[in-house]
């Protein structure tokens, strides 16, 4: 399903050694490449205005990732590499466009996409800015700033998490507000952006929300049961079993890499979908009452993600690495799509200096 781009945005079918799919441009073809890697639920889409505003000089690109918008259908996201597909993807793609070094963006679970990335092809990357990005230690059953799991089999994380009624939805291509706990365009005004903003592409953003691919071997993915609570553990998948710290990579490989990229962690102040008190994170949810046979602090808290990205980060700088934490307040998830100047005044300095 091609949505149609904004002017001075160019839109190919690109086929790399492992993906064919959908990849966007704009500035001059002998710019210096800036490469933006999309989360869950969205496409390449998201980026468009983004990469228009690039300064003189700067060549964006954006890409549909595997499992989502126009990417190859047939291509399914092996959960138990964790991010090893995507970011498989992204060098092969890189190897097609004869890029030898790009600066790299990542949103949401595109920034989990970036954290594996760094640690296979750090010579690679200019630089990295991580928009809100997913924690390093995966998303949903850990506690503590160490990404310490809460249970063995990493119960809580995983497809079996996701409300089914939301790919359901978007499997229909509702468009609707009929159901306040899972349209998806009620999800995305309340959570991807801070209400009351709603961005002028609503209806293209929407569009690229529904192009996410469906199915037990896509999105949400597959689960097994579990004993402990909240009784599903991660399949082996699609994006969300991806997403389980489970599978992710040992962050710890970070702090070894040479050369070392320069880090730009930007994210809204209100955001609820990666947060230390995530509206996502089944800890968050039990403790706020809202799943029941919750086991307690002790056991399963809230996932602390934002406070484990910043310990990731001070520990990178101390093995010496750089990195900035920038905080765009009145905000939600999407920052960049939010206010735009903001955002550009950080990251355009970034990728200049």
């Amino acid at each position: 399903m091609s949505i149609p781009t904004l002017p001075g945005i160019t839109a190919q079918m690109v086929s790399s050694s492992r993906l064919t799919t959908r990849v966007l441009f704009s500035g001059p073809e002998d710019g210096v490449p800036v490469i933006f890697v999309h989360g869950n639920a969205s496409s390449a889409t998201y980026w468009e205005e983004l990469m228009l505003m690039l300064p003189e000089g700067f060549r964006g690109i954006a890409y549909d990732q595997r499992g989502y918008g126009d990417a190859d259908r047939a291509q399914k996201i092996n959960a138990t590499r964790g991010m090893g597909d995507w970011s498989d993807d992204l060098a092969a793609l890189m190897e097609t466009l004869n890029l030898q070094r790009a600066h790299l963006v990542g949103h949401s679970l595109g920034g989990a996409v970036l954290w594996h990335f760094m640690m296979e092809h750090p010579a690679r990357i200019q630089t990295v800015t991580l928009v809100n990005p997913g924690s390093p230690y995966g998303f949903g059953g850990t506690k503590d700033a160490d990404g310490t799991p809460c249970y063995d089999d990493f119960a809580g994380s995983g497809g079996g998490v996701v409300n089914p009624e939301f790919p359901k939805l978007i499997a229909a291509g509702d468009r609707s507000t009929n159901n306040p706990q899972a349209s998806p365009r009620v999800v995305m005004n309340s959570f991807y952006w801070k209400p009351p903003f709603v961005p002028k592409r609503e209806e293209d953003l929407l569009s690229s929300l529904l192009s996410e691919h469906i199915g037990e071997d896509a999105y949400p993915g597959d689960f097994v049961p579990s004993a402990n609570w909240p009784n599903v553990a991660p399949g082996v998948w699609g994006p969300i079993n991806a997403a389980s710290p489970k599978y992710q990579k040992d962050i710890k490989g970070l702090y070894a890499i040479n050369p070392k990229p320069s880090v730009l962690w930007v994210r809204g102040s209100d955001d609820q979908i990666v947060a230390d008190l995530s509206l996502f994170d089944f800890g968050g949810l039990g403790k706020l009452g809202f799943v029941p046979g919750w086991p307690g602090e002790e056991i399963y808290p809230p996932q602390p993600q934002v406070s484990q990205t910043r310990a990731v980060l001070e520990r990178y700088a101390a093995a010496g690495g750089l990195f900035k934490e920038v905080v765009i307040e009145d905000t939600g998830h999407t920052p960049y799509i939010e206010k735009p100047e903001a955002f550009n005044a950080a990251f355009h300095a970034h990728i200049a200096g």
